[in-house]
């Protein structure tokens, strides 16, 4: 089999294959991929062809290689709830995977225009900008930015300080349940932070979430927006 012009190259068309493979759970983290014979078997391919494409998942972290053993599976993209209902912890350890958060801003500002229409407050209004990074068994998954209006909930910022999480630090400040108002998905590019966050290349693919969470009599909480590497998760929508 030999790449056409303007279609997609073979050893991109069995990294693509292999991909849905593991986002199906044909293979599990630790299972060893079927050897480069029996690929190139299974595709049509000489070898050459088919180490190009398994090279493609060793770059994006999802098959590790052992000289002289094979290729094994590193990991399979995380399915991610986004219903009503959003909360990181719950939703990962549902997954069976490991969560883990880690803090990389925390500061308050004046609200943009479209952050205060998002939080029903008034443009520059003081809010809590909460930057950090979500991990699934210590794998990067996304990046993300939550607000948190003070008007309404004086005392965030010292409660997200003393604890990484979101549900926990609402509950310290008087929110005793939230639920998702609103949830806006769009295909982006990464930018160069992004990228040395998430360990994949500038302009690589990413799904931005934007979203609002309300509390009581429908008054919004938090507007936050998650930047997930497409590859790694699978968001799944709650019904």
């Amino acid at each position: 089999m030999r790449d056409t012009p303007g279609k997609t190259p073979i050893w991109k068309a069995i990294a693509n294959a292999l991909r849905s493979d593991l986002a199906e759970g044909r293979y599990t983290p630790g299972d060893k991929l079927p050897t480069e014979a029996a690929l190139a078997d299974r595709f049509g391919v000489n070898r050459h062809t088919v180490r190009h494409g398994v090279s493609v998942l060793v770059d994006e972290g999802l098959v590790r290689t052992r000289r002289g053993a094979g290729a094994f599976v590193a990991a399979t993209p995380t399915d991610y709830p986004i219903g009503n209902r959003v909360r990181f912890h719950e939703n990962l350890i549902a997954a069976g995977r490991r969560p883990e958060k880690r803090m990389l801003a925390l500061d308050e500002r004046a609200a943009t225009v479209g952050e205060a229409q998002a939080l029903q407050i008034k443009a520059g209004d003081p809010v809590c900008a909460y930057n950090g990074l979500s991990l699934a068994d210590g794998q990067p998954i996304a990046v993300f930015e939550s607000l948190f209006p003070l008007v309404h909930l004086a005392g965030i910022t010292d409660a997200l300080r003393d604890t990484s999480s979101v549900t926990k630090a609402l509950g310290i400040v008087g929110v005793g349940d939230y639920n998702r108002a609103s949830t806006r998905l769009t295909a982006v590019r990464a930018t160069a932070t992004q990228a040395i966050h998430l360990q994949v290349a500038e302009g690589d693919p990413l799904l931005r979430s934007s979203g609002v969470n309300i509390a009581g009599q429908g008054r919004p909480v938090e507007y936050g927006r998650t930047w997930f590497v497409g590859d790694r998760v699978t968001l799944t929508l709650e019904t």
